[in-house]
């Protein structure tokens, strides 16, 4: 046609055609393509490749919209639907590209991951290739940038640096900076991350379900890696005492590792055996899952009743402990004057469920504490529990720890609730008789095994003696036992699991804090870190954000609803933290049963 080639002002050309402008990434090479609005995207893609005249594989390929961030996956829509005019710049790239993953050893790998995918899908694929059970545990989040280094050089030299073997963090730099999660409902692309960029591969949700050494062993090595660096690094508090077992039990892991790496693997059906043996209910899950040890038909609720001595604190008082004859029933403790008055009126009394229950603990001191704050109306009241024995304790303890999730002693749970706890104890002991301590060696690195402040607090030599006693405790453990006993321990500490956010809560005048874990929020002081109220996910209807505002409210069943500003990041990240953690609740119980990622989406995306 004769007006075929006349262009128009608008850059359009007279037959109602216009030029689409490609990039096309593996030939580094633009090209251009006339056409028109009613064109689909499965057309566009195949006039270009016929333009190109290149044999090769395009099957992988897809457009994606610089401007808006957008990948065309939808090959039947038309450029029309998608709004894409003459003025848009495509890139005609591979949906898969590689990625420098960071694991929780901090060791690096590359993989090939589909870049238009969603994170969370990315995520389960990532699983799938090193045969991680539960993907949706994990998720991806980029590398703390340290703020005050010079970008450019510094930035080369570190990207050099990754092509090490070695931790990017190492014991001794502190705490790891505050990062920001990548969003599971978008993908890759469409958060600004590029080809062979480092990401790091994390537990993101601290539910871990049905964790079992017998389909686990993988799984339980990156999950062990994290729990260790996040002591290492004070990610999570601990004492004295724990942080001497948590060392004692890396060198024993450690010294098994190198002794018979081969051997642990291959001969797995005899350890699987061992462990059994040793671990046959602990299947790490927080709230207490099904155990071959249930307690069958209960006709009767256990109680508990005993001296102990109890504590109320308040500012500028001198009082101490007083004793009282107290009983646990349900989820209820009574305080009595005495054993004879037991069928009075309780002089206290304390309900204990959506309480927070932390230990205070001291091996060496015989110091066994249990510190409550019990909801309140206007807040949470303090109690402190202090048991004279460590089997006294760990049944108190099991029982709180009960009663704030709302179950009672008949729970399956309780009795290796108690046995955990014991446990736990027993491996912080010290060991009575030194001469079976096996000798300081010079092979040992203390910078390894303790975090940086007692390694500034205390000289090399007592650090390696007090593992090494810590040691005589757990040297018996099998490697895969050892590494469960890490988590296990890991999961007791009180800070354990918890996602902190800068927040302004409706009605505040000053920041605060919100904690969230896997099965309650938290609000808390900023300066103190103190708990001032709780909120269990069990007491929530429903939960939503005014994205214009990006204000968080949460609606409970009994109690007013909470409202708060996020500070430092998007209220999207606390969002997909609540809805995740909703979701982990209610996942399919069948482990061959796939995910409903549908139900993940509706649960954390801005959608909902």
């Amino acid at each position: 046609m004769a007006l075929d080639g006349i262009r128009m002002p608008d850059g359009c050309y007279a037959d109602g055609t216009w030029e689409l402008k490609m990039h096309v990434t593996d030939l580094n090479r633009d090209v251009s393509l006339r056409v028109t609005g009613e064109i689909h995207i499965g057309g566009v893609m195949l006039k270009l490749v016929e333009k190109l005249d290149v044999k090769k594989d395009w099957s992988d390929h897809a457009l994606w919209w610089e401007k808006k961030k957008t990948w065309l996956l939808k090959t039947h829509w038309t450029l029309d639907k998608y709004g894409i005019q003459a003025d848009a710049r495509l890139l005609f790239t591979p949906q898969h590209k590689l990625l420098r993953l960071q694991l929780p050893n901090m060791k690096h790998m590359r993989v090939k991951v589909n870049f238009s995918d969603r994170v969370f899908k990315a995520v389960s694929d990532i699983c799938k290739t090193f045969n991680i059970r539960h993907p949706e545990e994990l998720s991806l989040l980029r590398k703390p940038r340290d703020p005050k280094k010079k970008k450019k050089k510094l930035e080369e030299a570190e990207e050099e640096a990754l092509e090490l073997e070695g931790p990017l963090l190492t014991p001794g730099s502190g705490t790891s900076p505050i990062t920001v999660w990548l969003d599971s409902s978008r993908s890759l692309m469409e958060q600004d991350v590029k080809e062979n960029e480092v990401l790091l591969l994390r537990f993101k949700y601290h539910s871990f379900f049905d964790l079992n050494p017998k389909y686990d062993a993988i799984r339980v090595n990156p999950l062990y890696e994290q729990a260790k660096w996040a002591i290492l690094l004070e990610e999570i508090e601990c004492t004295e005492e724990e942080l001497m077992m948590f060392a004692a039990l890396q060198y024993h892991i450690n010294k098994l590792s190198i002794m018979s790496s081969e051997n642990h693997m291959n001969n797995s059906e005899k350890e699987i055996d061992e462990v059994d043996a040793a671990l046959s209910d602990l299947e790490i899950t927080l709230e207490g899952g099904k155990t071959s040890n249930t307690l069958g038909d209960i006709t009767s609720i256990p109680e508990l009743a005993d001296y102990v001595k109890v504590f109320k604190p308040k500012k500028l008082t001198l009082k101490g402990y007083k004793q009282y004859w107290c009983t646990f029933k349900d989820i209820t403790i009574s305080c009595y004057k005495s054993r004879e008055e037991a069928h009075l009126m309780p002089a206290h009394q304390m309900n204990l469920r959506g309480c927070e229950v932390t230990p205070d603990v001291n091996i060496s001191g015989q110091k066994f504490n249990i510190k409550l704050l019990i909801p309140v109306a206007d807040g949470m009241n303090e109690i402190w529990l202090r048991c004279d024995t460590e089997k006294q304790y760990a049944q108190w303890m099991a029982a709180c720890r009960l009663a704030s999730k709302g179950k009672t002693m008949a729970d399956s749970s309780y009795s290796l609730e108690v046995q955990n706890i014991l446990s736990f104890l027993k491996m912080q002991h010290m060991n009575p008789d030194p001469q079976i301590i096996e000798p300081i060696t010079t092979d040992i690195n203390p910078e390894c095994l303790v975090s940086p402040r007692y390694l500034k607090k205390y000289k090399n030599k007592q650090i390696l003696a007090r593992i090494l006693e810590a040691h005589q405790n757990v040297a018996q453990m099998s490697l895969i036992e050892a590494k469960m006993r890490f988590i296990q321990a890991w999961q007791s500490l009180p800070e354990f699991g918890m996602t902190h956010f800068l927040a302004k809560f409706q009605g505040g005048k000053k920041d605060e804090l919100i904690g969230i874990t896997y099965n309650r929020l938290i609000r808390m002081d900023a300066s103190t870190g103190d708990a001032i109220k709780t909120w269990r996910f069990s007491n929530m209807k429903q939960w939503n954000v005014n994205w214009e505002i990006k204000m968080v409210t949460v609606e409970f069943a009994d109690e007013p609803s909470l409202a708060f500003i996020c500070a430092e990041v998007d209220c999207k990240v606390v969002h997909e933290f609540i809805g995740g953690y909703i979701f982990l609740s209610t996942r399919a119980k069948d482990q061959n049963e796939s995910l409903d990622e549908e139900m993940f989406y509706k649960l954390t995306s801005e959608a909902f």
